[in-house]
């Protein structure tokens, strides 16, 4: 009980490092969000509503990396990003930005697998009725994001929550430096391990109430049509 009234002083007190800790994390899983899903939703509806050589193949591969272990992830931009590998001229590894790759690596295949099955299931009427009007790709396209705008909503959600949960991956190529790299799960683990528990506390309340505060939020927007009409 002590531990949990200290984590609320904590929260309320504008502590410094928490406070810059808040920042790099939200950073990283807005940005890493928004890339993952600028890329994965265009990516599963065309997987979704169109047929082509080759898409069993592709879709099970899609399938596979929806699943790939954060860890593995992280080893591949870790490799991709030191001094030795492909990109290790551009001195990425340990900043924000390798764990926003990071993220993107876990998070697009997820965005697009789950964009796929969910314009998969819509598709083949609304591109029935659309072939006897004669619709151009593009208003076909249009037509298909309209129709499934809610529950493609929930997929960003859904790749927001990987983003701002993530530990191992942000971890291995972050670094989880002080005031640079770290986020609020890796110090969570962090000071946990330390046995700083109202810290971590601290950092767990906050983490569950921006998840919520986000999450309320879209729930607004969806009832009230501002955002999806």
């Amino acid at each position: 009980m002590e531990a949990f009234r200290e984590a609320l002083r904590l929260v309320f007190s504008f502590d410094k490092e928490l406070w810059q800790i808040i920042g790099v994390t939200m950073r990283m899983s807005l940005t890493s969000t928004t890339i993952s899903c600028l890329l994965g939703i265009p990516l599963g509806v065309l997987f979704g509503s169109t047929n082509f050589r080759g898409k069993t193949m592709l879709m099970r591969v899609l399938h596979t990396l929806m699943g790939l272990p954060p860890v593995v992830a992280g080893l591949f931009v870790f490799l991709l990003l030191s001094r030795s590998g492909p990109l290790g001229s551009l001195r990425l590894l340990f900043t924000v930005e390798a764990m926003i790759i990071a993220q993107c690596v876990l998070i697009t295949p997820i965005v697009a697998g789950l964009s796929s099955s969910i314009v998969g299931a819509t598709a083949p009427a609304l591109l029935e009725k659309a072939k006897g009007l004669h619709l151009s790709r593009k208003t076909i396209l249009k037509l298909l994001l309209a129709e499934n705008k809610i529950t493609l909503v929930s997929v960003v959600l859904t790749g927001f929550g990987r983003a701002i949960s993530e530990v191992g991956a942000v971890s291995l190529v972050g670094g989880n430096i002080m005031f640079k790299t770290r986020v609020m799960t890796t110090a969570i683990m962090l000071e946990t391990n330390k046995g700083n528990f109202e810290f971590a506390i601290a950092l767990g309340i906050l983490l569950l109430l921006i998840a919520f505060i986000i999450n309320y939020a879209v729930s607004f927007f969806r009832k009230d049509g501002t955002v999806l009409r």
